[in-house]
């Protein structure tokens, strides 16, 4: 039977209590001398378990005079950075990541049009500021595409949904990085889109919010699609 190390063991407890809400976020754990009083461990055994928990993102360590180990409760961002490693380790087609946004993003949209604040109609209003400003420029294009999707699950105030989200927008970003596909008529076919789910999220309407979305993102993956098979370079028969 295998044994868990100590610091495994602690790294543990302390992952259990900053979970429960027993360490609030953003604050400082206690002291490492404290901890190795509390817990009868040796000041490596304490150090290794908080390397632990930096590495799997419940702390931050600061140095200097006011140093420590900082607590960082998982949030949306926590699991966008899980399913990115998912997509990228299983290497997740484009066409799964599509569907996938197909299947939850007319929902999100449902939700905003139901949940959002003025706040996010200030954020959805400056994502489609910055497609209409981004001219010829396609990172600056597709990184207002991102912002704008993000934009629209944060409005829902659903958390798991919106860490979903950020983690496929950026990988289809990545995916549809390319001039050929993103051309004139693709730019002005989704900030019209975008400004369509938009005035519904504004208006408060939740089923023209998802009738919107649903038609936006369809079209939008047919198109990816459509032009992944085009420019797809046929191999040569061998012998």
């Amino acid at each position: 039977m295998a044994v868990p190390k100590a610091s495994d063991v602690l790294a543990t407890e302390l992952r259990e209590r900053i979970l429960s809400g027993e360490f609030v976020d953003n604050t400082p754990l206690p002291p490492e001398r404290e901890l190795v009083t509390q817990t009868g461990m040796s000041r490596t055994t304490v150090r290794e378990a908080l390397r632990i928990l930096e590495v799997q993102g419940f702390v931050r360590i600061k140095a200097g005079r006011n140093g420590g180990a900082f607590v960082r409760r998982p949030g949306e961002q926590s699991m966008a950075d899980s399913v990115a490693l998912l997509i990228r380790g299983q290497q997740i087609r484009l066409a799964a990541l599509l569907e996938t946004r197909e299947a939850i993003e007319p929902f999100c949209a449902q939700l905003a049009a139901a949940n959002r604040t003025d706040a996010d109609l200030v954020a959805l209003g400056a994502a489609n500021d910055a497609i209409a400003d981004a001219g010829t420029d396609l990172d600056k294009f597709l990184q207002a595409n991102v912002d704008w999707h993000v934009a629209v699950s944060a409005a829902s105030h659903n958390e798991l949904l919106t860490g979903l989200m950020i983690a496929l927008s950026r990988a289809i970003y990545t995916a549809t990085a390319n001039e050929g596909f993103v051309d004139e008529e693709v730019r002005a076919t989704t900030l019209r889109a975008h400004r369509s789910v938009t005035k519904a999220i504004r208006d408060g309407d939740p089923d023209a919010a998802a009738r919107r979305m649903s038609r936006h993102v369809h079209t939008y993956a047919k198109a990816v699609l459509e032009f992944e098979k085009r420019t797809e370079i046929p191999l040569e028969n061998e012998g």
